[in-house]
């Protein structure tokens, strides 16, 4: 599968779990970001078919990330993760441009099935 994706999260072990979800699911990271404003730089490098995006994270949080990559990309899929499964971060993550959202922890088979119905 050649549809690439950049995960960002401030936790290694969480980056590190989703890409063995995705790399075992035939998908190909290409990126990873500790928080939004280096999700946001590299974003511009790896130019990834889809991002995953923790919402809390130091520096630059997610939401605010997803709407500096949504004004590099307009069309920028992008996913949220966060253990805080609060309704209106959920809504102000789908208003900034967000696809879909996955409540952590994650089960293998809903980031899968998000990711897939992202790329559609």
């Amino acid at each position: 599968m050649s549809d690439t994706i950049m995960i960002v999260d401030d936790a290694a072990f969480m980056r590190m779990m989703l890409k063995d979800i995705l790399t075992k699911n035939g998908f190909n990271v290409v990126g990873e970001a500790e928080n939004g404003a280096v999700a946001v730089e590299k974003f511009k490098e790896c130019q990834p078919n889809l991002t995953i995006m923790d919402i809390t994270m130091p520096e630059m949080d997610g939401l605010q990330a997803v709407k500096e990559i949504r004004k590099l990309d307009s069309k920028a899929r992008i996913i949220m993760c966060s253990a805080m499964g609060q309704q209106s971060m959920v809504i102000e993550a789908i208003q900034s441009g967000a696809k879909d959202f996955v409540v952590k922890p994650f089960q293998a088979e809903r980031v899968v099935e998000a990711v897939t119905k992202a790329l559609k």
